[in-house]
């Protein structure tokens, strides 16, 4: 049961206009604003699905780098030598719930984050086994987030630049009588 709040529906197109910009997009907001929910629903039945493919992935502390580059190679077609994409026509819409789940390293760095920023800033990343470079092409990201603290770690600037920020706030009162009023 899905209960559309003017938040929701507010943040649902906010969502759509940027993603269709072809620009990153993170949710922040504490746990219980409807970030996944909102995310899921318009990637998963408002986008139009003859141009976008929606890809999942939740991360926990302990996700690792590898784990992350294997998921999205996995998934990546061969476009032509050293290119990878989604299938031809398509664009993925690759949405990371718990973006800040990731345990840091001794000295501070995230692995999975890590590897994120780096197609962000060079457009792919080196394949293990062969030692060469993959450029990802037709990729945006959508993640979620939660405030630091409570097993979230912070998140480097040199990641969160690249992304197009929406507050979750707190529901409001109405609400959460219209959520309540709904279910019972």
């Amino acid at each position: 049961l899905v209960v559309q709040t003017p938040e929701t529906v507010s943040y649902s197109f906010i969502i759509e206009h940027i993603t269709t910009q072809l620009k990153h997009v993170l949710c922040v907001g504490p746990t219980g604003t409807g970030k996944t929910l909102c995310v899921k629903q318009k990637l998963m039945s408002g986008m139009d699905a003859s141009t976008y493919t929606p890809l999942f992935l939740t991360f926990s502390a302990q996700t690792s780098a590898n784990q992350t580059q294997d998921i999205l190679d996995g998934k990546m077609d061969k476009r032509r030598k050293g290119v990878y994409g989604p299938p031809a026509g398509k664009r993925y819409q690759i949405f990371v719930d718990d973006m800040n789940m990731p345990l840091r390293e001794v000295y501070f760095a995230q692995p999975p984050i890590e590897i994120l920023r780096q197609w962000m800033d060079h457009g792919g990343w080196y394949d293990r086994k062969m030692y060469t470079k993959s450029n990802i092409i037709d990729v945006m990201f959508v993640g979620a987030m939660g405030p630091p603290g409570g097993g979230r770690q912070p998140v480097t600037n040199r990641f969160l630049r690249h992304f197009n920020h929406i507050a979750f706030p707190e529901l409001s009162d109405a609400s959460m009588k219209l959520i309540i009023g709904k279910i019972f």
